[in-house]
């Protein structure tokens, strides 16, 4: 299986381009194997960028426990990279297919290859019901949530996928993975969430540790870092753009409060290569 190895403010994935290559015949079981840092490629989850009828490409996401996820704001700015760096796609403006519906990416290219892209992300989902999330009322926003000993303000939202978001003076590690594996398997959400910790650094700046849903902690998350803004902003605690700093890097995420989401961070490609699997692939399926 050849592949490109890619990464968004260091939120990494192992790349399959579906437009040249064949696709793996179970992905799942592929990302878990790729994943592994010690004995795989070493990424938070595999992405396959293949064709599509409906949009210039159609993106799959799975995590490194090999659970697929229906968005990836980082990914999709890599994959818009494979396309447009390849030539699949020859526009520097194009719409991916993914699990949230089409999204419209426009590349910021330099020298004729893509730097950095901007997601128009959609509209945020603070609807209970379609977050989803088990709690009443037209919003859950800094709803109290009994979780590990603690009684903590939870913010539900999706911004292509399921997020809690909470506030806190600094994201520790008590907070990021005591916390954050309990919130991601907690009784009130039945798809699981990611779930953001988030300091409020100012008007216009947050800073972020993530524990991604089937992942763990990862570096950076880019419909984390969206979910953390909306929350902030319907807080009133932050402006209509804003810098969110992550352990691997910042992206911007505008917001007015209404509307859709603009999301903008890098897009790079760190090395290419050949997987062989075929051995640990029968392990995996064992120990299964």
């Amino acid at each position: 299986m050849r592949f490109v190895k890619m990464h968004g403010a260091a939120n990494d994935y192992v790349f399959v381009d579906g437009f040249r290559d064949p696709l793996p015949d179970d992905p799942e079981v592929t990302s878990r194997l790729v994943s592994d840092r010690h004995r795989g490629i070493g990424a938070d989850g595999l992405i396959l960028v293949e064709p599509s009828s409906t949009a210039d490409a159609r993106m799959r996401i799975f995590n490194a426990d090999g659970s697929e996820a229906e968005m990836c704001g980082n990914g999709l700015r890599c994959a818009a990279k494979l396309l447009y760096d390849e030539r699949h796609v020859e526009s520097d403006r194009m719409t991916i297919a993914t699990g949230n519906g089409p999204l419209r990416v426009e590349c910021h290219v330099v020298n004729g290859l893509v730097e950095s892209a901007t997601i128009d992300m959609g509209e945020p989902v603070l609807d209970p019901a379609r977050v989803p999330v088990r709690l009443p009322g037209p919003r859950a926003v800094a709803v109290p949530v009994a979780v590990a000993g603690k009684t903590i303000d939870v913010t539900a939202v999706s911004t292509g996928n399921p997020h809690a978001v909470v506030f806190v003076e600094e994201p520790t590690d008590d907070w990021v993975l005591r916390i954050g594996p309990r919130l991601e398997r907690h009784p009130l959400f039945p798809n699981r969430t990611n779930v953001e910790f988030v300091r409020v650094d100012g008007r216009n700046r947050l800073s972020v540790r993530v524990w991604e849903r089937g992942s763990g902690e990862t570096l950076a998350c880019g419909t984390g870092a969206c979910a953390a803004v909306v929350a902030a902003r319907l807080a009133n605690l932050v402006d209509d753009v804003v810098q969110v700093s992550l352990p691997g890097g910042d992206l911007t995420v505008e917001w007015p409060g209404h509307g859709g989401i603009r999301l903008t961070g890098p897009a790079v490609e760190v090395f290419r290569g050949v997987w062989r699997p075929s051995a640990a692939v029968g392990r995996d399926r064992r120990a299964a």
